[in-house]
């Protein structure tokens, strides 16, 4: 079906990686370069603008005045924002006791032992007096940042990524890879409560620009899988369903989690679903074209709620190391190339000229676009079959539901003459069992006569007999005579 035609959007690795080369992937929305080149950029940018003070071109009058305020209002966020930043890594309060270096060592050793993503045997570790120190600081950084939600949702950025890197000195004693997990933890932690302050924040149009992306996606309803080079089952295939649906489920989750490391897991989860699909409808091994492709058709079809707001939550509030390297890393910034695609897709990345691109875009159907009338009844039978098919696995599940109905009635049936002849084979083995226990008494009753002649010394019994009296009157006379 794909003939020889390009596979997949072709994006190459230089492409997805930071402008600065710092070899860490980069972003759209970071203009090319990656979360840490791209804060450098904009620290290295407000710090000349500090220094070069105000602008030439601004007016006198009434400009000057709004540029005071603004430079008033600036330099009042400032003092704002350095004040949560002194309670949390600044100098320590002299009444305070430092934190001992053996307490340390003992929650050091006790998160050791914990099993990466156990999140709730953290917690518990967590409210040991070995961890109070942590558990205070991340308390107290919760309950400033949600005093102080009205910030510009970039400061509060800058806040909870300065507040990650002072908390991965406390775990400076611990391999990399475990202050990543305890990192994660901390991550989830913090954003699980910040969410509802920092996500879609009033000082942002992410709403704005969330609606723009839906409706534009809504409008590409028509694009199929062969426009964009996806590699899909031909349709003489039996096809039961989407082979995309799992990537389209799990992309779709993504705006019911809170913590950024779990969007990114949805995102993740979705991205390993497209290429088991690939490798399911391609002969070939799925490359990184494919992907993109079915990226790009998996965003389309399921049209994600708030994405952008979504990605920016992350972009903002996740960890640096899950977005610049590793398979997340990879996937977010396959995920920024598609939704960029999206919003400058035109009809020379779908091979559409231009008028064909229109009739689609203004609902028009000509029989010379891509999907023609044949294509249409092709379509239009294959819904049909799998309709037809859906009624017959209804009925046959019908079927079987009376038939278990059925044989579930056969058994209590059967189960209760089972419990009714056992009964009366009890009741059988009942009598039969009084009727040997009252002959074996009868039997001791007539053995203890026998008993008692033994105990005589063979001596005979006297046995008295009652005479007859007529017998009696004839021996007396008897007597008389003689």
């Amino acid at each position: 079906m794909m003939g020889d035609k390009q596979r997949g959007i072709r994006v190459t690795q230089a492409e997805l990686l930071c402008k600065d080369a710092c070899g860490y992937y980069g972003n759209p929305a970071w203009q090319g370069f990656c979360s840490k080149c791209w804060r450098a950029q904009n620290r290295t940018a407000e710090t000349k603008k500090h220094d070069s003070g105000q602008s030439p071109d601004v007016d006198r009058g009434s400009s000057l005045t709004f540029s005071k305020f603004e430079e008033k209002k600036s330099i009042e966020k400032g003092r704002r924002v350095n004040t949560m930043r002194r309670l949390f890594w600044g100098g320590q309060s002299p009444t305070k006791p430092q934190e001992s270096s053996e307490c340390q060592a003992a929650a050091l050793k006790d998160f050791q032992s914990l099993d990466p993503g156990d999140f709730t045997t953290f917690l518990k570790l967590l409210r040991k007096p070995t961890s109070q120190s942590l558990q205070s600081r991340c308390t107290a950084f919760l309950n400033t940042v949600e005093a102080y939600h009205d910030l510009p949702v970039q400061k509060q950025s800058d806040l909870v990524q300065d507040f990650y890197q002072s908390i991965a000195e406390y775990f400076h004693g611990l391999s990399e890879t475990q202050v990543s997990q305890m990192m994660e933890h901390i991550e989830k932690l913090i954003m699980t409560r910040l969410h509802k302050w920092v996500f879609c924040h009033d000082s942002c149009d992410d709403e704005q620009k969330d609606l723009a992306l839906q409706r534009r996606i809504r409008s590409f309803n028509w694009i199929t899988p062969q426009m964009l080079r996806v590699p899909f089952p031909d349709h003489k295939a039996e096809i039961t369903r989407d082979p995309f649906l799992p990537a389209i489920t799990a992309i779709i989750e993504m705006d019911a989690k809170r913590a950024p490391q779990d969007k990114l897991s949805c995102v993740s989860k979705c991205s390993q679903n497209i290429f088991q699909a690939l490798s399911s409808s391609n002969s070939e091994p799925a490359n990184a074209d494919d992907f993109l492709s079915g990226l790009i058709y998996v965003v389309l079809k399921a049209n994600p709620p708030r994405l952008h707001s979504n990605m920016q939550y992350v972009i903002r509030f996740g960890l640096p190391h899950s977005l610049m390297a590793g398979e997340s890393g990879y996937y977010f910034t396959n995920l920024s190339c598609a939704v960029a695609f999206i919003e400058k897709l035109d009809g020379s990345a779908l091979n559409l000229s231009p008028e064909e691109f229109e009739g689609y875009m203004q609902d028009r159907r000509a029989s010379s676009v891509f999907l023609g009338a044949s294509e249409r009844r092709r379509v239009s039978r294959e819904t049909q079959d799998q309709l037809e098919e859906l009624r017959g696995r209804q009925e046959r599940v019908t079927q079987g539901v009376d038939a278990l109905r059925e044989q579930l009635q056969q058994w209590v049936q059967s189960v209760e003459e089972q419990v009714d002849a056992a009964t009366t084979q009890a009741s059988l083995a009942h009598k039969e069992i009084t009727a040997q226990s009252e002959m074996k008494q009868s039997e001791l009753v007539l053995a203890q006569p026998e008993a008692g002649k033994e105990d005589g010394e063979g001596l005979p019994v006297p046995v008295l007999e009652l005479a007859d009296p007529e017998s009696n009157k004839d021996s007396s006379t008897t007597d008389t005579d003689c």
